[in-house]
């Protein structure tokens, strides 16, 4: 089988998948749970000053049938005594040697809080700090999390203050709610970051009751943003990772995070740049267990492509991720029905005929139904197979062009030279 063992930034763990800051990791109950599941490390809740949580606190947005699409908080850091926590990473650690621990701390943006807070946790036996610039709420009004985090002055300073008292790797978490993630990045990296992790939640709002008018979450009829996860914000997180990993000013290890669900999700992650992946809102949906299949199907898809070791996978994908003005302008795909596969629901007609190009043709044969596509007109939008209900029966098929490729870039720097 693959060798599923990571070294992040220093960090070595027994596979790739890590419990995320939050809920799950709250104990040592509960971290010690998730390693005899087979979890490779965890990154404890977030240490600080010990806070006062709120009831209720969590909300779902489910889709189409499918429960907890994405998934909502307004919880924050620990709300138990540091004293406990240390004790509790000093038994699970000795428990568990081999096993990831991180310890996930906010502070106020002062430099003594900083180097107290590490020279404290790093005496009960950590592998690694986490600093925790990306909480988008309660913190964040305090003036810590996101509020921090949106500044790259305060990200870089900060990083510089940790590093200055820090003996063990120190991964910056960066927050989302930015306009460009690789500026806090830069920062974080400047700052002597040993690695980063991203991304933490999003600002969000659940949802309203429609009956009440309640927000949802509320506390006695008020309700606050809260941060966004779950499966729904894995693309703006597989996006932030892969900006992050292609930038030469960012070269540091990358711990992924956000809506990873199964060792697919996992393998993405790894193959747009991170080392490792963390994983909070599965777990709390389905259960410590989930770390099971993920390893099984990692292990497996290595083996089927005949890699030996998950650290060869990280950032193979890197490379082909581009900015638009790099794309070939005379690539050309179309669409292929397969009327033999097609059920004639007309999803299709319809997207194309009401929303996109108007390239496919209803008519009958024989007293059938058919559907075709109008090669000629069709742009390869991918709208049809992305609405078709029935694998196979439409695909996206390359042809050949009859004029070179040809970028943006290439085409303005063209015309541009034409034009003198």
């Amino acid at each position: 089988m693959a060798d599923l063992r990571i070294d992040l930034a220093g960090i070595k763990s027994p596979n790739p998948f890590w419990l995320a800051s939050a809920p799950p990791t709250n104990s040592g109950y509960q971290v010690q749970r998730a390693f005899e599941a087979g979890w490779g490390g965890a990154v404890w809740k977030t240490l600080g000053d010990p806070i006062l949580n709120v009831s209720s606190r969590f909300a779902a947005v489910s889709f189409n049938g499918q429960r907890v699409a994405g998934f909502n908080n307004i919880e924050l850091i620990t709300d138990r005594p540091l004293e406990v926590n240390l004790q509790e990473i000093y038994e699970t650690k000795k428990r568990f040697p081999d096993h990831a621990i991180i310890a996930s701390l906010m502070v106020e943006p002062k430099q003594e809080k900083w180097h107290e807070i590490v020279k404290r946790v790093e005496d009960v036996g950590v592998d690694g700090l986490e600093l925790n610039f990306g909480c988008p709420h309660g913190m964040a009004e305090r003036g810590m999390g996101s509020a921090s985090g949106q500044v790259p002055e305060l990200v870089e300073k900060q990083t510089y203050w940790v590093k200055e008292a820090a003996k063990t790797p120190v991964i910056v978490k960066l927050t989302p709610n930015i306009t460009d993630i690789t500026v806090t990045a830069e920062a974080a990296t400047r700052g002597g970051a040993d690695a980063i992790s991203m991304i933490n939640t999003i600002n969000s709002l659940a949802g309203v009751d429609l009956d009440t008018w309640n927000t949802v979450p509320h506390v006695a009829g008020k309700g606050a943003h809260g941060g966004y996860c779950g499966p729904a914000v894995k693309p703006i997180a597989l996006n932030m990772v892969a900006e992050c990993a292609r930038n030469p000013l960012i070269n540091v290890p990358i711990s992924g995070i956000g809506g990873i669900s199964n060792w697919q999700d996992a393998a993405e992650f790894i193959l747009m740049g991170a080392t490792g992946v963390q994983v909070c809102t599965a777990a709390m949906h389905h259960g410590f267990s989930i770390v099971e299949d993920m390893i099984d199907g990692l292990n497996n898809y290595l083996d089927e492509k005949g890699i030996a070791s998950v650290m060869d996978l990280v950032g193979r994908s890197v490379s082909r991720y581009s900015n638009w003005g790099d794309l070939d302008l005379n690539y050309k795909i179309v669409a292929e029905i397969n009327n033999d596969v097609c059920i004639n629901c007309n999803k299709c007609h319809i997207a194309c005929e009401d929303t996109s190009h108007q390239c496919i043709d209803l008519y009958t044969e024989d007293g059938r139904p058919m559907l075709k596509v109008r090669e000629e007109d069709c742009v390869g939008c991918n709208l049809c197979s992305i609405v078709c209900p029935v694998d196979g029966a439409i695909t996206m098929v390359e042809r050949q062009s009859t004029v070179p490729p040809m970028t943006w870039n290439e085409r303005q720097s063209l015309i541009s030279s034409l034009s003198k």
